[in-house]
């Protein structure tokens, strides 16, 4: 009986994370579906798993289109994301394994004070950070895009989380080889701290790259355009190019699908020690 019973459950958990598996793929399947199909098939009122002829041409289409720089916006995204997000790992975790290991007067009331700038709405620095931008001369330059997003107090918070339970043994036995702080961060912490480093770097990078508001104030030159910014020029107030708005986008996630394939195991493994979930 315990084992039929055992079955069971075992049956009914793969069912229901079969149907959340589909439910979670619906959005890409759309995306790949009406990339490939017609203005008329996307718009027309019967329903097909899949349209009658598949227009690959699109995806060239798309990077042909001389109104919208989408292979450079592509570009700018990925050099965007990959600075950003490398900045916001060596800066986080710098702070993080200060707060968490370093000791000194007032480390707590530093903490709470960091912790303290995640209840204040992006909209209220959201223009004082642009004022500072352009009075530096940063629009529509890669600086101005990366610079003010480099520090994130919740990467940081995560850091120290993950490095208040760091084995204290291997930080003594670099002290003995007369490893000071920031030699034992180097070589003994970052390189023994994968997972969370992974963990962080996935948020961030996947932060960066789906970015929108910033991106579209400060890079105001076409040039300067990013992926999201590209995808919000097929949609006007005249006119909004349906197909090339879907491969534009099944196109831009591509990038963050590798991203979460690659790291998924050290992302899992990161956000369970990090303390994310306590």
């Amino acid at each position: 009986m315990d084992s039929h019973l055992r079955g069971l459950a075992r049956a009914l958990r793969l069912t229901l994370l079969i149907a959340l598996a589909v439910l979670f793929l619906i959005p890409f399947y759309l995306m790949v579906r009406d990339g490939l199909a017609s203005e008329s098939d996307i718009t027309a009122p019967g329903w097909t798993f899949f349209p009658h002829t598949l227009h690959f041409s699109h995806v060239r289409e798309l990077f042909d289109d001389p109104s919208v720089p989408m292979a450079h916006a592509l570009w700018n995204s990925t050099r965007i994301a990959v600075l950003t997000t490398a900045g916001t790992l060596l800066l986080a975790s710098m702070c993080g394994y200060g707060l968490a290991r370093i000791p000194y007067p007032h480390a707590n009331a530093v903490f709470y004070g960091i912790l303290g700038t995640l209840m204040i709405p992006s909209a209220v620095t959201f223009v004082p950070s642009f004022v500072l931008v352009s009075s530096l001369g940063w629009v529509s330059s890669l600086r101005g895009l990366v610079v003010p997003t480099l520090f994130s107090a919740f990467a940081a918070f995560l850091f120290r989380q993950y490095f208040l339970g760091f084995p204290g043994e291997l930080e003594d036995a670099a002290r003995v080889d007369g490893l000071g702080y920031w030699r034992t961060y180097w070589r003994i912490v970052v390189p023994n701290s994968q997972p969370v480093f992974a963990a962080v770097g996935a948020i961030v990078f996947i932060g960066s790259w789906n970015s929108f508001l910033w991106p579209l104030v400060i890079g105001q030159d076409q040039s300067a355009w990013t992926v999201q910014v590209a995808l919000a020029s097929f949609a006007t107030a005249q006119t909004v190019n349906l197909h090339e708005l879907f491969t534009a986008a099944a196109v831009s996630v591509l990038p963050l699908v590798v991203v979460f394939v690659v790291l998924q195991r050290h992302i899992v493994a990161g956000v369970e020690r990090s303390g994310i979930d306590d």
